[in-house]
């Protein structure tokens, strides 16, 4: 694989943008240096194909607030009717948001959430036959351990009484007060991915026996995915800090955030059964048995969740960070410096989502204890992004 390291460009997004105006989860607040982006490949849009090079300097539009108010969002999953789910961590409930007017109206609560830290309702993806089951899928963090829930929405119900009672798929997640990872989505293959952190405790991460600090493949009914790298298994990579951003290219390649300790934040391109060397190494490494990121941040400039693809790059959130990064890709290579936006705009950025051609729904995350809250927060922004 091929790797380069070159300076990225903090303050272009200020340039290029086009409207209206602590460590985070898992980051650290250690010096080191700047930031760095290695080169080295994953759900499609209308944009060039990913064997493309997209532009090296993008821009991003905001197009509107979505809606405001929300507590603690973390997941966020688009309706094929229209609308979005919103998971509020703190409060283990699922709302409901008109993506029109903005209306928020709660499906229900979660039971069994046990919310504390990092911890708490995090995760939400819609089944693949969701038209015809309407069933969601949720991470959340227990009295004993992080688990993925599936649960009928019904959106004809009374408001508060929409979710159905929900079914455990899969259970025995190590929790923690930190590091409890949360993002779910399924893939272009129909299996159900899921970031796990290593809950605090570093050897996980390198024990193919623990979920911790993994990245699961699972069946939409919670067993092992036929396919997996080891047999039996749930684990498809391994040597993770904490996952909480994961995104397919148009070629079905999957990437992954992850937050860094002290010094670099990872942007990963995913292959079935590769270590990605925590705790022995975060960013680039020298030891070929650890997979390298195709780009990477100092934990002040970044500390990113969520992660999307639209028109040739993926697109990260930053809590930390409190910006917005693109990285353009060829192939499963960074094809540039990594480009930021809306830096100190809108606060700490928890999700990313595409929805559709060259938008994006970005949730901001400053009611999480680590942020500042301002009048309207949380709120959801759509972005117009090239």
């Amino acid at each position: 694989m091929q790797r380069r390291t070159v300076t990225a460009v903090l303050a272009s997004g200020a340039l290029l943008l086009t409207a209206g105006c602590s460590s985070g989860d898992g980051g650290s607040s250690g010096s080191g240096p700047t930031a760095s982006a290695s080169r080295s490949t994953v759900e499609g849009s209308s944009s060039p194909s990913a064997e493309e090079t997209p532009p090296a300097k993008g821009t991003v539009k905001v197009v509107r607030t979505v809606a405001e108010g929300l507590d603690s969002p973390w997941g966020l999953a688009p309706l094929p009717e229209g609308g979005l789910l919103v998971a509020s961590r703190d409060e283990g409930t699922i709302t409901h948001v008109d993506a029109e007017s903005g209306k928020k109206t709660e499906a229900g609560e979660v039971p069994g959430v046990s919310a504390a830290g990092e911890g708490g309702l995090l995760g939400l993806a819609l089944s693949p036959d969701y038209a015809s089951d309407h069933m969601v899928y949720a991470y959340f963090t227990s009295a004993s351990d992080n688990r993925i829930v599936r649960m009928l929405y019904d959106a004809k119900r009374p408001a508060g009484d929409q979710l159905g009672a929900p079914d455990t798929v899969f259970k025995g997640i190590p929790k923690g007060v930190i590091h409890n990872g949360g993002r779910i989505a399924f893939g272009p293959d129909g299996m159900l991915y899921a970031g796990t952190g290593e809950s605090g405790d570093r050897g996980l991460s390198q024990d193919r026996k623990s979920l911790g600090g993994k990245i699961l493949r699972l069946t939409p009914e919670g067993e092992a995915a036929p396919g997996n790298p080891f047999p039996g298994s749930p684990v498809y990579s391994y040597g993770h800090r904490n996952v909480q951003g994961l995104a397919w290219d148009p070629e079905q390649r999957l990437f992954a955030s992850e937050f860094g300790q002290d010094t670099w934040d990872e942007l990963n391109a995913i292959v079935p059964g590769g270590d990605y060397g925590w705790p022995v190494a975060e960013g680039e490494s020298d030891d070929a048995k650890y997979r390298n990121p195709i780009a990477q941040w100092h934990t002040d400039d970044a500390s990113p969740s969520g992660i999307a693809y639209a028109e040739g790059s993926i697109w990260m959130a930053g809590l930390k960070g409190r910006r917005l990064w693109r990285t353009p890709l060829k192939g499963t290579e960074a094809s540039a410096d990594p480009q930021s936006f809306l830096q100190g705009e809108y606060g700490r950025l928890r999700t990313v989502v595409a929805a559709g051609g060259d938008k994006l729904w970005v949730t901001t995350s400053n009611t999480d204890g680590r942020g500042t809250p301002k009048t309207g927060d949380d709120k959801i922004l759509e972005l117009q992004v090239s």
